[in-house]
């Protein structure tokens, strides 16, 4: 469910505040919405946060190769068919504000949204490299056999961030993915309070993670008047971002059964891919024909047509194929690391 409140909020920054406050996105304006809306770019942290819960609980019983192929499995389906409709319907009624190109698609779709000097189809998937960065940090503890001392590296990663920001190297920024690392530690510390309790250490992680995080955001706020025009509310922000870490938290000491009831769970499902197709399309869809609709009715249809296509494409795709796409890719990992033993124990011949 927390997913799915992250992603809505997201949509609703796109289209109420965002599309229409920078860039000439489009011609849609939703004023009822928008005092609310400007903070909906706070949702992609939750995300984020969620993903550091989730991410390590998946990792702590896996192999390198189970955990690449799970990872692989839970993004590239519904992300190659959202790329794919994103490139279509740009192509179709794009105009003069969204262009796609055809090398640019197979790039898009080879890289998980953009790379190699190409951009991405879709404004939405930057946060896709924020998170193959992380899933890069817990690759490279898994391979060296610490992932049993999560606890450990969580803190070196806080640290090294807290280093890295005081003293900028930008490598080593993209690197530790510093300017969201708070909220990757912070998911990741309130699983390993759910899976073993509180103590000290633990909530001195989560309480360092939310101080890092919230000044990181609050030096931030100046950008986004800039860009953006209206300024946003400090105080807001602060309790809107405090309010993830405690409810996070509530989560990982299992006081919150109404979020983790079963009845949610399809709102979950449809969070991933809600947020891949909403952007772009969402803002042709007003551009083409925001003039001859009432601006209640699209706004709210559109909404619903991207969640709609969200549901459909999880039952359609996601749940059929995922579970044969990682098994698949296992093999194919084996076979691969089994080829190279080979050749080792050849060459040492």
């Amino acid at each position: 469910m927390l997913r799915f409140i992250a992603a809505l909020a997201v949509v609703f920054f796109h289209y109420a505040f965002r599309g229409y406050a920078a860039d000439d996105l489009t011609t849609m304006h939703y004023p009822p919405m928008e005092p609310l809306a400007r903070y909906g770019f706070l949702g992609v942290h939750l995300f984020f946060m969620i993903s550091g819960f989730v991410i390590l609980m998946t990792a702590g019983d896996a192999s390198i190769k189970k955990f690449i192929a799970s990872r692989a499995a839970r993004l590239l389906p519904a992300f190659w068919v959202c790329c794919t409709v994103t490139f279509l319907v740009t192509l179709a009624i794009g105009g003069d504000r969204f262009t796609a190109t055809w090398p640019q698609y197979v790039v898009n779709m080879l890289t998980l949204g953009g790379g190699f000097g190409a951009d991405p189809i879709d404004g939405a998937y930057w946060s896709l490299g924020t998170e193959l960065r992380f899933y890069r940090l817990v690759a490279i503890v898994l391979i060296i056999g610490q992932i049993g001392r999560s606890e450990r590296w969580l803190f070196g990663w806080l640290v090294a961030t807290v280093l890295v920001e005081a003293f900028p190297f930008i490598k080593l920024k993209t690197f530790l993915v510093t300017d969201y690392a708070g909220f990757f530690i912070a998911g990741a510390a309130c699983f390993l309070i759910r899976a073993h309790g509180l103590s000290r250490s633990r909530i001195t992680l989560v309480c360092a993670a939310w101080a890092l995080s919230l000044y990181q955001e609050l030096q931030l706020l100046p950008y986004f008047s800039e860009h953006f025009g209206p300024d946003l509310n400090p105080v807001i922000v602060a309790v809107v971002m405090t309010s993830f870490f405690v409810v996070l938290l509530i989560l990982a000491l299992r006081r919150t059964p109404i979020l983790t009831s079963r009845r949610w769970v399809w709102f979950g499902a449809v969070s991933y891919p809600l947020y891949l197709i909403h952007q772009n399309v969402g803002y042709m869809l007003f551009n083409i024909v925001g003039s001859a609709i009432d601006r209640n009715v699209l706004f709210w249809a559109v909404i619903a047509t991207a969640i709609g296509f969200s549901l459909l494409l999880h039952v359609g795709v996601e749940k059929p194929v995922a579970g044969a796409l990682k098994r698949k890719l296992v093999y194919w990992l084996e076979a691969v690391q089994n080829y190279g033993a080979a050749l080792r124990r050849r060459a040492r011949q």
